[in-house]
């Protein structure tokens, strides 16, 4: 072996040199986990949860585009009629199987002020719902709560419907596998550390593994992104949010339309989750959560299509496009607020992946097969290709014999390129 200037003292000081941001990397940036990230969050008040909420929304949903002349006609209604006949079957059997990804049984401001004992009854009248539809399997595949904030007015309160609805839901059995808890309106680094502190203690009460609970970020106030000594608390909450056993207790950042805007004082008429102001935000959550492993997801419009033919027409091609537009920006999920957006969801949605799985699939095929030499992806490029391609799979637009078909692969393989940290952690094991 030819010999070199250096020795292995050299390349020992190097690594001592470094260790810190070796650390830094497999800790703070361990990259996304693999698991699966729903579409959107559906917002209902929680006393209205029952455990058929979700097939009901789901024939509500198909009611008002029979209505309209079918899932063909609405595709051709918002800009899609290129892929209707692809797209009308598949959202059909989304909104007859599983019409919504992810439920929040909102106690905020979709619930608003009520008299204590009230609260308390919802809170645990919804905890024993959401055990029952997880026992029967009519729960969609992530659940859970958001409760009022930690500003002084409504902490306590907040914090009480918590803990009723964590302490029902245990004692009914292991908790479901798709819960999530969601923080709202969070204006300090300091309100994260307190909600890490509680899951600490409601894991250790409750006797529940170190790390069980965690929790989404909502992002609705100007001072998580520009703090008052000029930094970007957005960014530092994330760091912060470990606790006991380095846990990773945020699970997301989801960017809050209205309050956000609102306290830019921006006018009604134009609060909008495509408002330069809110691309700005959004930007810099972003850039906040890459590679951390921590998901992003867009805001919601209030736009809702029902009432007059026009308006309705109006208000799904509306919610089409913005659905489109965030996916673009790279925003996977989005809030809905009504089982009438739900149609116009899944129709942008599954268009967003059919139209470019043809392209990724191939670019995939050679990557792993070496099937057209006039592509030449690196390796960050295939774990975006075969991201997006997965993504597909996972919300119904793609089928597992399309992509066996299109890309010469298993989904299981697709995978572990799009996460090879969650493929050697599955080595090891």
């Amino acid at each position: 072996m030819a010999a070199g200037t250096l020795g292995e003292a050299d390349l020992a000081d190097v690594d001592a040199r470094l260790s810190g941001t070796d650390e830094l990397l497999a800790t703070e940036y361990p990259g996304d986990d693999g698991s699966r990230q729903p579409v959107h969050t559906l917002y209902v008040p929680a006393d209205r949860y029952r455990p058929d909420l979700p097939a009901s929304f789901g024939a509500t949903a198909g009611e008002a585009v029979a209505a309209f002349g079918g899932t063909v006609a609405l595709a051709q209604a918002v800009g899609l009629g290129h892929l209707a006949e692809q797209l009308a079957p598949l959202v059909d059997a989304k909104l007859e199987r599983e019409p919504i990804e992810d439920l929040r049984l909102d106690f905020e401001d979709g619930y608003g002020a009520r008299p204590d004992d009230e609260e308390d009854a919802d809170a645990i009248l919804a905890a024993e719902r959401v055990a029952a539809a997880v026992a029967e399997g009519s729960a969609p595949p992530f659940i859970g709560i958001r409760f009022k904030c930690f500003e002084a007015p409504t902490r306590r309160r907040g914090i009480r419907t918590l803990d009723l609805f964590l302490t029902t839901l245990a004692a009914s059995g292991p908790l479901p596998d798709g819960l999530v808890l969601t923080l709202p309106k969070v204006t300090t680094v300091a309100q994260v550390e307190a909600m890490v502190a509680l899951c600490e203690r409601f894991e250790e009460r409750l006797g529940l593994p170190a790390g069980r609970l965690r929790f989404e970020v909502q992002m609705e106030t100007p001072q998580l992104i520009i703090a008052a000594d000029g930094s970007v608390p957005v960014a530092t909450l994330l760091h912060s949010a470990r606790g006991k056993g380095a846990v990773g207790r945020i699970s997301a950042l989801h960017y809050g339309t209205y309050d956000y805007s609102a306290s830019l004082q921006i006018a009604a008429a134009y609060q909008s989750m495509e408002h330069p102001a809110a691309d700005y935000a959004k930007q810099v959550m972003q850039v906040a959560v890459a590679e951390t492993g921590v998901r992003i997801s867009d805001g919601s419009t209030n736009v809702i299509p029902v009432g007059e033919a026009d308006h309705v027409r109006e208000a799904w091609q509306l919610h089409a496009r913005l659905v489109r537009r965030s996916l673009e920006r790279g925003y996977y999920q989005g809030w809905d607020l009504h089982a009438a957006q739900l149609p116009t969801r899944y129709l942008a949605t599954y268009a967003f992946y059919r139209e470019g799985f043809a392209a990724a699939a191939k670019r995939l095929d050679n990557y792993l097969h070496g099937s057209d030499a006039t592509i030449m992806d690196e390796p960050a490029t295939a774990r975006a290709l075969a991201r997006f391609v997965v993504r597909g799979l996972e919300c119904g637009a793609l089928t597992a014999e399309e992509v066996r078909s299109a890309t010469g692969s298993e989904p299981a393989e697709l995978v572990r390129l799009a996460h090879p940290k969650l493929a050697l952690k599955e080595a090891a094991s």
